[in-house]
């Protein structure tokens, strides 16, 4: 049986439950307190550390643990949440979501995947910095044609040109960014050869996806969350969904697709040919998504450029 272990972050603290004795601790969620946890778990041979996404709390838990060489995984919580919620746990405290964490990382094995390195994680903050201040942008360009007072159309101007100049600043930095990698030069070139796939796109498929090309047509699409499942009971059959995966990938796979559908022929005829079959527009939309980036994993596969059928 695998030693696995659980831990709940906050902003302070880390809760965490050993399955295999039932030990609960806590330390604190700081560089000594993560130096005892690394040092205790080691001597306890602990096989896999499980810990949920937390928008960001858990980085330093994770970087301290993967580089003390033991096992981490990073879990839905909703998946963790709806587990506890089979098995009648109700209650929630971060004690008790230490054990349900540990127990579902038992129960589902989830798949080992190798973190994203310094520069990875550096340029995946960059390109989230950016997407930020484009929605802020966009917020204040709706405030302005709202607007009716001449001072507040003036101050919602002067807070424009900042973020403008702002995003120019973010574009520079994620450009020089690329440049330090030969690798990444390469792959952003690759990338950007399909009609549709700007350079933020690639920029994005770097930073949040660097297994792409190292797997399958199938395994890629579930990662994005670009998968379709369906709901099926007997002789009764529901719609299909597209869900889970990584958010920010699949936002800025659906950007591209829509400039795809438009100047990319082989992405426009596909598209068309379902909507002429009888899907619906936002149907066909997702499944030329999902062909894209079945695209993009084969380019970066082969390391060929596109090349129009």
């Amino acid at each position: 049986m695998e030693n696995v272990v659980g831990i709940d972050v906050s902003k302070d603290r880390l809760d965490v439950h050993v399955l295999a004795s039932g030990e609960s601790f806590v330390v604190a969620n700081d560089h000594d307190g993560l130096d005892g946890l690394c040092a205790r778990l080691l001597k306890d041979g602990a096989d896999i550390v499980a810990l949920e996404a937390t928008g960001g709390y858990e980085m330093l838990c994770v970087a301290a643990l993967s580089g003390a060489g033991l096992v981490v995984v990073v879990v839905n919580p909703a998946q963790v949440r709806a587990y506890a919620h089979a098995l009648g746990r109700r209650a929630k405290t971060d004690p008790i979501d230490a054990a349900v964490i540990a127990r579902f990382a038992a129960a589902t094995k989830p798949q080992i995947r190798p973190l994203r390195d310094a520069e990875s994680q550096a340029l995946s903050a960059l390109v989230s910095r950016r997407r930020q201040i484009v929605s802020m942008i966009t917020a204040e360009e709706q405030r302005l044609r709202m607007a009716l007072a001449k001072e507040t159309q003036k101050s919602i101007r002067r807070l424009l040109s900042a973020l403008r100049r702002e995003l120019d600043s973010l574009n520079g930095e994620i450009d020089v960014h690329i440049r330090k990698s030969p690798l990444w030069r390469v792959r952003e070139t690759l990338l950007t050869s399909v009609p549709g796939v700007g350079r933020i796109t690639a920029c994005t498929l770097l930073a949040e996806m660097p297994e792409l090309g190292s797997l399958d047509r199938r395994q890629i699409a579930a990662l994005a969350g670009l998968a379709p499942w369906t709901r099926q009971s007997g002789q009764w059959r529901g719609r299909s969904f597209i869900g889970g995966g990584r958010a920010v990938v699949r936002t800025a796979l659906f950007m591209a697709a829509l400039v795809a559908c438009r100047h990319n022929p082989a992405l426009k005829a596909f598209r068309n040919r379902l909507v002429e079959a009888g899907k619906t527009k936002m149907a066909a939309t997702v499944a030329a998504m999902r062909k894209l980036l079945t695209i993009l994993n084969a380019i970066i596969r082969d390391n060929k450029t596109w090349q129009n059928a």
